[in-house]
């Protein structure tokens, strides 16, 4: 085995064993749009909602895998326009706001009084947002790959910074654009994602999501990287991501998750970040802002 699978391998076998969800809904959270969810582990168990990237990206049937079964109720939901939520890849009333309001709507439906949040990369950027916005609804957070949305974020990642790294994976996510819209990879890739041509968006949003799945772990991961040629997962996934960032997350400030830390210091939080450089910016300004 190569030394890359077997790492992958072992980092795998850490996991819980997989599990069968004991009961899946479709829940309308508002006129247009309807979420998918499911529930898993111990019905009478301590409750965690896990909160997808992206956004856009949906659940897997691996993200159960996370929590001991007999400890946990598990909920796992598709935000708004992904994985088998409708309306597919909807960017009409698709906001940070209303997707905490979902999760709020969520938590009253299935009768939970409070419940740990656990998220990574987008999904550790909405687990901050919710906290905030319903501190007394949350009994602990897991974040991992914190990601805070802040404009030099993005821009490292989408306007050529991490292309330094990933010089590979860059070229054809940089080649889709033509030169001389080059100086807004966002923004150029906003033009096709919302194009009127069925066919510009789905070579728009499989160079975005390839881009995305190769460079999103430390290890490649095939299985990962294949869904860049899935269109359905594509068009979601980079369609509502994109929206997400041209919009700035629809927060009112750059800062607006370190300005408001204040209000979830009192909840307990484990942070898993990868040790490497070029991503300690995502934890660094967090963790400062916290121990203030």
């Amino acid at each position: 085995m190569e030394p890359g699978k077997a790492i992958s391998s072992e980092l795998n076998r850490n996991l819980y064993e997989p599990i069968e969800p004991y009961s899946t809904g479709f829940f309308k959270v508002s006129d247009l749009h309807t979420i998918y969810y499911e529930q898993s582990g111990n019905p009478s168990g301590h409750p965690v909602v896990f909160l997808h990237g992206g956004p856009g990206g949906g659940t897997t049937p691996s993200n159960r895998r996370f929590f001991d079964p007999e400890f946990y109720r598990i909920i796992l939901f598709d935000q708004r326009g992904a994985g088998k939520s409708t309306p597919h890849a909807c960017l009409v009333e698709n906001t940070s706001w209303d997707l905490i309001a979902d999760i709020e709507k969520l938590r009253e439906h299935l009768e939970i009084p409070e419940w740990q949040v656990f998220g990574g990369s987008w999904g550790s950027t909405l687990a901050l947002a919710y906290s905030q916005a319903h501190p007394d609804k949350v009994t602990g957070m897991v974040l991992r790959g914190i990601f805070l949305l802040r404009k030099k974020e993005i821009e490292w990642f989408y306007e050529g910074g991490a292309a330094a790294i990933y010089p590979d994976a860059w070229e054809p996510f940089r080649d889709l654009i033509p030169e001389n819209e080059r100086g807004c990879f966002i923004d150029a890739y906003s033009k096709r994602l919302n194009s009127d041509d069925m066919e510009t968006q789905y070579a728009a949003a499989r160079a975005w999501t390839k881009w995305e799945m190769m460079t999103a772990h430390l290890l490649p991961n095939e299985e990962n990287i294949k869904r860049g040629d899935d269109d359905d997962f594509s068009l979601a996934f980079a369609r509502i991501e994109n929206h997400y960032f041209v919009n700035k997350g629809f927060f009112p400030s750059d800062s607006f998750l370190l300005d408001n830390v204040h209000k979830i210091r009192h909840i307990n939080t484990t942070i898993v970040q990868v040790c490497i450089a070029f991503i300690a910016i995502r934890q660094r300004a967090l963790v400062d802002r916290w121990i203030q």
